[in-house]
């Protein structure tokens, strides 16, 4: 069952308290009582109230003094209101009952009706509270869990995977039987592949859970593109990426996640992109307040395709020949028909660039793909 919704009534009159408790009294609402407002102030310190029905007249502390208080601190200042008075109605007293926090104003003799009414409202909304703080208690456990059921599956992947890598690089050199070497280059190809497929299953429950944050620091954009593009020739050789830059391309970024950004803008390109077309990346920094990186790769995406390349898990198949003329989704067919991944290399470019407050944008059309990222050059607002 549901933990009951604490009202807490403050009269100094004890029958008024009775009478309270007679109106008010059902199985899912808990009145508390207090006779005055310091002993209402040691009750909130020690009770989550989802209403306060306070009496205005009483000594030493009346019902004004005693929401202005409540109103002034950080735990009680939700909690709504309702003023109960003895006294006529006066514009100017009620006036003050709303500018002390009162979220309505009840005159004596209260009808028990609208009294019992008023109150059934707020309790629904500490009902409904209560219960969205539950859900969103579930939901970070859930995400908690996901996340350690991510860091646990990648751990245990890694050892087997790692030992598949290196066994294949040893074949390859010296298993002496040159009819092996496609087999042992396709073993090694697919473990790469796999890794790289764990590693972003673990980025994406990090993202979820709200666990990535930025470690924003001056670094120049176009040395951290100029790394990414120099691993790649290592392996691809030299001549297939262009890099250039214009401009200061000094920003405030997290260049770690910016180095992800871009491992996965440039190998998207290299995987689905025309191989007979290099491909160019421009950093450009002539703007004052942002710095943008253009990635640019030959092949153009499916019309059906592009709306939906930023979203996880999403793949398709080129409209292209068998060069694999796509240069935007993770995970979308090669020429040879294999999926080249999970569909979240670009879902988490979009995520990281976003959580720099920045944009990242598609264009595809005329045999060609481009990939905008634009950062500001002072950081996010929100960081």
């Amino acid at each position: 069952m549901s933990t009951p919704i604490k009202i807490l009534a403050v009269d100094d009159i004890a029958s008024n308290l009775t009478a309270l408790d007679a109106v008010l009294a059902k199985p899912d609402v808990e009145i508390v009582h207090a006779n005055s407002g310091a002993q209402a102030l040691e009750l909130l310190l020690e009770h989550e109230f989802g209403l306060a029905i306070l009496d205005v007249h009483m000594p030493e502390m009346d019902g004004f003094e005693l929401a202005e208080l409540m109103r002034g601190s950080k735990r009680t200042s939700h909690i709504p209101i309702l003023f109960l008075t003895a006294a006529g109605e006066d514009s100017q007293r009620a006036f003050r009952g709303y500018a002390s926090g009162a979220v309505d104003f009840l005159f004596k003799p209260i009808d028990a009706r609208v009294l019992a009414a008023k109150v059934d409202v707020f309790v629904q909304l500490a009902r409904n509270k209560q219960q969205m703080a539950e859900q969103l208690k579930t939901a970070e456990q859930l995400l908690k869990t996901n996340e350690m059921l991510m860091a646990v599956l990648a751990h245990d992947l890694r050892t087997p995977l790692s030992a598949i890598i290196a066994s294949a690089s040893f074949l390859g050199r010296f298993g002496g039987e040159e009819k092996l070497r496609p087999a042992t280059d396709r073993i090694q190809r697919s473990s790469e592949r796999m890794a790289r497929m764990v590693d972003q299953l673990l980025h994406v429950a990090r993202l979820h859970g709200g666990r990535v944050h930025l470690n924003p620091m001056k670094e120049d954009v176009h040395a951290i593109c100029t790394a990414i593009v120099d691993e790649y020739e290592v392996a691809y050789g030299k001549g297939r990426i262009t890099i250039s830059s214009h401009g200061n391309t000094m920003a405030q970024i997290d260049p770690d996640l910016i180095s992800q950004v871009m491992t996965n803008l440039i190998g998207n390109a290299l995987h689905h992109g025309d191989a007979q077309t290099p491909i160019s990346v421009e950093v450009n920094g002539e703007d004052a307040a942002r710095v943008s990186i253009t990635v640019r790769n030959g092949g153009a995406i499916d019309p059906a395709v592009l709306p939906h390349i930023f979203e996880a898990f999403r793949s398709g198949a080129s409209s292209g020949s068998q060069s694999g003329a796509l240069g935007g989704v993770g995970g979308v067919a090669n020429g040879g028909g294999m999926s080249q991944g999970l569909g979240l290399g670009l879902y988490i470019t979009r995520e990281l660039v976003t959580l720099h407050g920045g944009t990242v944008d598609a264009h595809s059309g005329e045999g060609e793909t481009v990939f905008l990222v634009t950062l500001p050059r002072e950081g996010s607002a929100g960081e």
